[in-house]
């Protein structure tokens, strides 16, 4: 990563023009190669920006931008205050609350969520094709494989159709029924599980969790 504050003014070429005349502003250059320009309002969002693959050259106090579309952001520098370059490293991404993993273990720790009667067999059940997020039974001893999405869309579907073409062939397992959970399901997705007898359930997270949610309610 590399910052630059500088009293500049920028030029883009490409699709249209576009021109902001000379100020102070932010060069922001990161490893992935993207160059953008920041002020000091807009939150997050840049005045301007060239996203990679592009390439920067820099010729003393004029910088060029251009990607592979022949589009240019030309930075002319008056004046520079300050720069910092700064290796961040590996992103270990985003941690929500209320992902998959964490559904998966409230899920489990609440198996009975999906039926009187129901039992865990193992989370993360291994498959020639990968794991299974929940391995159940339910009352009557059957066995019933669970894939968990936060939204659940037409390829989880996909996905645990895959998971049960494979289980059906272990006779120690089959008959293997398939439960499709999420805390919203798309309609289109619903559909497709139904057609193909699989039961879709909607979780509610902050039941799982014993919360109640901040959401205003009627009843």
């Amino acid at each position: 990563m590399r910052l630059v504050l500088a009293r500049c003014q920028v030029d883009y070429a490409g699709r249209l023009t576009a021109h902001l005349p000379m100020a102070t502003r932010l060069l922001l250059i990161k490893a992935d190669g993207s160059v953008s320009v920041h002020s000091d309002d807009r939150a997050y969002k840049p005045l301007n920006w060239m996203s990679p693959p592009c390439w920067l050259i820099e010729d003393g106090d004029i910088w060029t931008v251009q990607n592979k579309a022949g589009e240019k952001l030309v930075i002319t520098i008056e004046e520079r205050f300050e720069e910092v370059k700064q290796e961040l490293g590996v992103e270990p991404g985003l941690q929500k609350d209320g992902v998959e993993a964490h559904l998966q273990e409230l899920l489990a720790e609440h198996i009975t969520t999906l039926g009187e009667g129901y039992s865990l067999i193992r989370r993360e059940y291994p498959t020639a094709i990968g794991p299974v997020d929940i391995l159940c039974r339910d009352g009557g001893g059957a066995t019933v494989a669970v894939e968990i999405k936060r939204r659940g869309e037409i390829d989880g579907v996909e996905q645990l159709t895959r998971y049960l073409e494979l289980l059906n062939r272990d006779p120690l397992l089959s008959p293997v029924q398939g439960v499709f959970a999420a805390q919203l399901i798309k309609p289109q997705a619903r559909t497709l599980a139904e057609d193909r007898g699989i039961r879709c359930l909607t979780l509610d997270y902050d039941a799982l969790r014993g919360t109640e949610s901040d959401d205003l309610r009627l009843f």
